[in-house]
């Protein structure tokens, strides 16, 4: 049982951290190489990845999967792909060639199996340029406070777990333990002696492996040391990630069990030595007679003949036991609840059944998100955007272009996999309001949503800087959509 034990924990020990790695590694790669045209959780420009190496496989086309990653044109001219003739009708573009080893692949197709949404983090306020952006920070403070509780429970049940495993250990190696032990049972011995130590050790060696693996492969999440001339006024000097204080308390929920299976093991082994002539009863277990007579209305075992019932069966009799009365007591207490509950929700209407008190909570979240947009100059949407001109404006529109368009409409937004953005043509209209729309909403023709990655002041300035793109006449992709002219009139 121990060595069984000593093994789980060393697997688990290496899984997470292996996992933790690979996670960390495929989502860097998937943002660097994959965000600008796909989603992990929906189709976008191009289709969801998520099951995409198991559906190769099934095909019998797995290592096809990565010629169509590094060269997806050349795949298609080939012909020897069906998956590929598949995919190829999803968009009118195809996939560009992308620099990547198959075990980048590999790590990035792992990361979108095994993705889950992630939990909304609370927004704090900003205060100063209302066009800055919204930054979503921690309170690193109470973290840090709350770290150093957690510390010091684990250094406690450390040094709990170092005395329980040198007591035992004294006792195991004692002349008193060996000869009580030979005069009850030799074969007890064998068993209590093989690796009751090894046991402790290994566990507290897994559990700082799990965390060093934990931490150094996903350093994004780990504890931030801040250095030299970094930190800021009454800031803390360790910055505490929520996922420290979760780890923090999983070590410690695991050092406890190791503490109550270490306390267990030396009662048993106290228990083999003990005199047998000792039958004194201790008050701790007369209180807990006691109190299970008392939960339980059971009737003592020389007092059953009064509540046989007369009907036989095979020599078997049925005892009339009455119901446990914690059971009874709960039974009375759903039968009140339960009035209670009537009366609030639906006689009296004290309370709001669950409908309505969304509905509320939903109107009143939206007064509140209007309130937040309106005090951080942020209440800007597709029908009230303004062309904005400022040079500040479009040198920021420019950047965001940089980090986000240029896969698709190239650097100058002359156009590849999506359309050209600086001639007359346009297919959802050539108005500032009309691009806020696109950007933020999204297109069904492959154009992703980006209102989850930019606010409202950003998507205003990447529409103004792409209406202030000049010409691009060479090069350029052919003009799709209609023609518009200058004043924004569709031309006949």
């Amino acid at each position: 049982m121990i060595k069984y034990f000593e093994h789980t924990i060393l697997a688990l020990a290496l899984m997470t951290g292996v996992q933790q790695a690979n996670a960390q590694n495929g989502e860097q790669l998937f943002k660097s190489k994959c965000n600008t045209c796909h989603a992990v959780d929906k189709n976008s420009t191009g289709p969801l990845l998520k099951g995409v190496k198991q559906k190769w496989a099934d095909a019998g086309e797995a290592e096809m999967l990565y010629d169509w990653v590094k060269n997806a044109p050349a795949l298609l001219a080939s012909g020897k792909s069906q998956m590929a003739k598949a995919i190829e009708s999803f968009s009118p573009s195809n996939m560009s060639p992308q620099t990547a080893t198959k075990e980048e692949v590999d790590a990035i197709l792992d990361y979108v199996d095994n993705y889950t949404a992630p939990v909304a983090a609370a927004a704090t306020p900003v205060t100063g340029d209302p066009k800055a952006e919204v930054t979503i920070v921690q309170n690193y403070e109470k973290n840090l406070t709350l770290f150093y509780w957690l510390l010091a429970t684990v250094g406690v049940l450390l040094i709990t777990i170092v005395i329980l495993s040198t007591s035992i250990s004294t006792l195991l190696k004692s002349d008193f333990f060996k000869r009580k032990l030979m005069e009850k049972n030799e074969n007890q011995k064998e068993e209590t002696e093989n690796g009751k130590n090894n046991a402790v050790i290994t566990t507290i060696l897994a559990l700082v492996g799990t965390f060093g693996l934990m931490m150094l492969s996903n350093p994004s999440q780990a504890m931030t040391f801040v250095g030299s001339g970094e930190s800021e006024e009454a800031s803390p000097w360790l910055k505490v990630e929520s996922i420290d204080l979760y780890f923090m308390v999983g070590i410690n929920l695991v050092l406890l069990g190791v503490v109550l299976y270490l306390r267990r093991m030396f009662r048993d082994c106290m228990e083999m030595i003990k005199n047998e002539e000792v039958v004194e009863v201790p008050v701790a277990t007369q209180t807990i007679k006691k109190l299970n007579t008392i939960l339980t209305d059971v009737v003592p075992i020389e007092e059953e003949h009064t509540i046989l019932m007369h009907h036989e069966y095979d020599g078997i009799r049925e005892l009339d036991n009455n119901l446990p009365p914690w059971w009874v007591w709960g039974f009375y207490a759903t039968i009140i609840f339960g009035i209670i509950y009537i009366f609030n929700y639906h006689i009296l209407g004290t309370a709001d059944l669950q409908i309505k008190e969304y509905d509320k909570e939903m109107a009143q979240a939206k007064k509140d998100i209007d309130a937040y947009l309106s005090k951080m100059a942020m209440n800007v949407d597709e029908t009230n955007a303004t062309l904005l001109t400022e040079a500040s404006d479009l040198s920021a529109g420019k950047a965001i272009f940089s980090a986000n368009c240029i896969a698709c409409h190239k650097e100058n937004g002359g156009g590849d996999i999506g359309p050209n953005l600086t001639d007359n043509h346009w297919i959802y209209g050539p108005d500032v309001k009309n691009l806020f729309k696109v950007i933020k909403l999204g297109t069904p023709n492959g154009m992703p949503e980006h209102a989850s990655k930019l606010n409202p002041v950003q998507i205003q300035q990447v529409s103004s800087y792409v209406l202030s793109l000049p010409d691009v006449t060479t090069g350029g992709k052919e003009p799709q959509g209609d023609e518009y002219d200058k004043e924004g009139k569709a031309v006949k």
